[in-house]
């Protein structure tokens, strides 16, 4: 083998904001693909005709004992991931997307000229081959190539060693190099993709429509959320990006679609922690003539069946713990659990003052215009959300923290709300919708005057909606379902950065 073709040792390790010339590998890259153009050929072609994927090999030829030839050629490409180089013999490990597959590279079979352009090739670079499957000695499945081609030359090398990037930062930042390297980098986004198709699968079974509603609104509304805002130039306003889809799927009822569904982006001005991105998927989805307990009931349905296409079954473990998500799950009323927590009986008839007390012995600070409902559901989120592991249905939430959740046929100060937990994480909020317009005014002005106390999360008054309940909104049921949270429990992944192909960032 020429020592010319041999790519050169880093003695410093390459940065990503150096030029390409200013570093021995890759401007030995770069010389590389000028004397390829120097001698008439193309480094980055158009196309290649390939014939089997390295699944497909596996499979067909999954029991070929050791030594075995097929007489079977195959055209296979992708991305070598590794080379040893021995003599007149170069191992290659081949990746696509569906797996990897070895390549078999020998002096004999490709000829002098042909094994010295082979040389040539660098891990990271793209290849298609054609060649033989066959099994080497010691009875790996392979490809004995007797021809390729350079499919796109990669300048910039992985690095040696490559175990996968150990930079979380750089990871989340560079996701085709995650990708490239970290095998359950690709199977969590594998499962993700698994996910939208079982729960699209899923309502569509049970004759559910799913819809597209406006991600640019003149108004956020559906969720006690802050927007972003941008304008829009040609009619001289702000508009919003969507914090929810809830109010335009609930005017699609009114309209007569009974059962519609919409998985789509949402995007919320808010921090970003372990759960929370900027800009993340949800389900939402409403049923005419169905209240809280039907969409109960429909969790327990969805929900075991999207783990069992996702993880093959209904219980797995979640960072080292066991969840169980076989149904019934618990119901219970979120007062009785924040009771519970507080070691006392808590009720939305406490005095401010007492319930303001009770905030600070548990650490949480109240802010000016909290009421009663407001100030319990905080004492719920801070003491009671982090031991909710086996799944349950936290049902019956205050009025005040709830502005489009039916009254409780029971209680005048809750509403028919749930919320679903499993393993610590939120993953679906859902209520008996409330279809009283007049009511529905009322809410909205008392989050109006909440907004204008400072409240960045509270609801305008949306005119329109209150009006389109004015034509009927028949009794509904409706949901939201965090799918990032639930592509996080599936795939026993800590963050939601680890599930989202490419989280909000700051600029470096």
């Amino acid at each position: 083998m020429s020592a010319d073709n041999i790519e050169p040792r880093a003695e410093i390790e390459i940065s990503d904001t150096d030029p390409l010339h200013a570093h021995p590998l890759t401007a030995r890259r770069l010389e590389k693909v000028e004397a390829m153009r120097a001698r008439g050929e193309e480094p980055y072609p158009t196309r290649f005709e390939r014939t089997a994927r390295s699944l497909d090999v596996h499979n067909e030829f999954a029991e070929l004992e050791a030594g075995q030839n097929t007489g079977k050629d195959v055209a296979v490409a992708g991305r070598v991931l590794n080379l040893r180089r021995l003599g007149k013999l170069i191992f290659v490990v081949l990746q696509d997307a569906w797996g990897t597959i070895q390549l078999f590279v020998e002096r004999n079979t490709l000829g002098d000229e042909g094994f010295e352009a082979f040389e040539a090739v660098d891990a990271g670079d793209w290849i298609g081959c054609r060649g033989e499957v066959m099994t080497t000695r010691r009875g790996e499945l392979s490809i004995r190539i007797s021809g390729f081609e350079l499919l796109s030359k990669a300048l910039r090398p992985l690095p040696e060693k490559w175990h996968g990037l150990q930079d979380k930062e750089r990871r989340y930042r560079q996701r085709y190099l995650d990708l490239i390297v970290n095998e359950d980098a690709r199977r969590v986004a594998t499962v993700r993709a698994g996910v939208l198709s079982e729960l699209r699968r899923q309502f569509e079974a049970r004759d559910f429509l799913e819809v597209e509603t406006p991600m640019l609104q003149s108004m956020a509304g559906g969720a006690l959320a802050r927007p972003f805002v941008t304008h829009h130039n040609a009619l001289d306003i702000d508009m919003y990006l969507r914090i929810a889809t809830e109010l335009h799927l609930k005017r699609l009822v009114v309209g007569g679609f009974e059962r519609v569904f919409e998985l789509s982006r949402v995007f919320r001005n808010e921090g970003i922690d372990a759960i929370h991105n900027p800009e993340f998927t949800t389900l939402e989805a409403y049923q005419a003539l169905a209240d809280y307990n039907d969409i109960m009931d429909l969790m327990e349905e969805i929900i075991p069946a999207v783990a069992a296409a996702a993880t093959g079954g209904t219980v797995f473990e979640y960072q080292g713990r066991v969840v169980d998500l076989t149904p019934p799950y618990r119901r219970v009323a979120l007062l009785d659990l924040v009771s519970e927590a507080a070691g006392e009986p808590v009720g939305l008839d406490w005095p401010p003052d007492r319930l303001h007390d009770l905030l600070g012995r548990h650490g949480v600070e109240s802010q000016p215009g909290w009421g009663p409902g407001k100030m319990i559901t905080e004492l719920f989120e801070a003491l009671v959300e982090s031991s909710l592991w086996d799944p349950i249905f936290v049902i019956d939430f205050p009025k005040e923290t709830s502005p489009l959740a039916r009254v409780h046929r029971r209680d005048p100060n809750l509403t028919e709300r749930f919320e679903l937990f499993a393993a610590n994480i939120e993953l679906a909020n859902a209520f008996t919708e409330l279809n009283d317009p007049v009511d529905q005014r009322r809410r909205f002005e008392q989050q109006a005057k909440a907004k204008a106390e400072g409240d960045e999360d509270a609801h305008p008054i949306d005119d329109d909606y209150v009006k389109a309940l004015e034509y009927g909104l028949p009794p509904t049921g409706g949901l939201g379902i965090g799918v990032d949270r639930l592509v996080m429990l599936l795939t026993d992944q800590a963050t939601i950065r680890e599930v989202v192909l490419f989280p909000t960032m700051r600029p470096e």
